[in-house]
């Protein structure tokens, strides 16, 4: 969804993000809202992120070298070489572009143009995906003008910055938002039961291994019901099918499906990881999941994803070490045997999502970058269905908000 802005100044801003889509789908969708509003953008990633489809066509790409600092002390000096070359770059970018304010959305990439932001003086802003704040956002967080989160708790942000804490969420593509307000696929006691399972752009070779295993230990009422997509990574699809061919559970299995939005708007329930953009997605249109967070994820940050919406009864976590068929199946039971329960569960899933994200986002990056201040912290504004997430407007509003 985007606000029309008519007769507001145009301004321009840098979107800096590193390289996976986790990064860049807000950083794309927040391109989206500002162009709508009638602003310039630009990008700066890295040569993956330049490479990952989704980028807008007016949104210029501009790739720079991005320092990685690892345990091993020998390539720190390459590090802080790359970092510093990708500031003077970023500095020479500001100068041409004049932006109003910075935005960074973590990833190496991120960290020297945001450096740059305070060289020049510039507002920064960093958007964090996850409930853990990020290494990159981490070191900046105290040098920054305000920090957006996608979660009402996120780990590792000291409570000292709280005054320039703004809970917006994560922005989600407009496809995958514009299932929002339809119902909940219908399910009945003999109707099939769709079941998505994905792990990330390729798929994660454990849901491979596991998933038809465990769907074939259900009860035969409720395995007769099955209906799998799966997303495999290339060198499994092969095993996979002959596993569900197998067990005799019909699986439409893919390397990659262009239409998920399409899929997961037929959904009853997903298996999979549990990475930001994955969880908007699943918070924004309302589906019931099972989650198995990547474990070696940067201090286990897709764990953490999960808590809000287990919480709320709209998800399982099995950890990985855990995940079997046996625990898979058990888990499936007690969402899946009777319809009401899963359509509960959708109903947890969707009260925590935040479909008005890149709104507000783009409320809080105009706001830095020289336009009136919104309140857009809006911890528990929208755990009802159907409510208003727009909190009481702490100064007198710019522009009307178009839903």
């Amino acid at each position: 969804m985007t606000s029309e802005r008519p007769g507001g100044a145009s301004r321009h801003f840098v979107l800096a993000a590193g390289g996976t889509g986790g990064h860049l789908i807000p950083a794309f969708a927040l391109a989206n809202e500002l162009h709508a509003r009638g602003h310039h953008s630009a990008l700066i990633t890295d040569e993956r992120g330049a490479a990952i489809p989704g980028k807008p066509d007016f949104l210029p790409a501009h790739i720079l070298p991005a320092g990685r600092f690892g345990k091993n002390p020998l390539r720190w000096f390459a590090g802080a070489r790359a970092v510093l070359e990708g500031r003077s770059m970023a500095l020479r970018l500001f100068e041409s572009f004049e932006p109003a304010a910075i935005v960074g959305f973590g990833g190496y990439p991120a960290f020297p143009a945001l450096l740059a932001a305070g060289s020049a003086k510039l507002p920064a802003i960093v958007h964090e995906q996850n409930a853990v704040l990020g290494r990159v956002n981490r070191l900046l967080a105290g040098s920054v003008d305000a920090i957006a989160t996608s979660y009402p708790e996120v780990a590792r942000l000291k409570p000292k910055y709280a005054a320039k804490t703004h809970l917006v969420g994560n922005p989600v593509r407009e496809e995958v938002l514009a299932l929002r307000d339809e119902d909940f696929p219908r399910l009945t006691e003999e109707g099939l039961l769709r079941v998505l399972v994905t792990g990330g752009s390729q798929g994660a070779r454990v849901l491979s291994e596991v998933v038809p295993d465990g769907l074939a230990m259900l009860p035969p009422a409720l395995r007769q019901r099955l209906q799998i997509t799966q997303q495999c990574r290339p060198e499994d699809v092969e095993a996979v099918r002959e596993r569900y061919a197998s067990h005799d559970i019909p699986a439409e299995l893919g390397t990659y499906f262009e239409d998920m939005h399409e899929r997961l708007a037929c959904t009853h329930l997903f298996i999979g990881r549990a990475g930001a953009s994955t969880i908007a997605e699943l918070t924004a249109v309302g589906r019931p999941a099972i989650l198995v967070p990547l474990p070696i994820a940067t201090d286990d940050h897709q764990a953490a994803n999960t808590r809000e919406m287990v919480k709320a009864g709209g998800a399982r976590m099995i950890r990985q070490e855990r995940f079997t068929p046996k625990e898979l199946a058990k888990q499936i039971q007690a969402l899946a045997q009777k319809p009401g329960s899963l359509a509960n569960a959708a109903h947890g899933a969707w009260n925590c999502g935040r479909p008005n994200a890149v709104r507000d986002l783009a409320d809080l990056v105009e706001s830095i970058g020289g336009i009136d201040l919104m309140d857009v912290i809006r911890v528990g504004a929208n755990n009802a269905r159907g409510a208003s997430q727009r909190a009481a407007v702490a100064k007198p509003a710019t522009r009307e908000h178009v839903r």
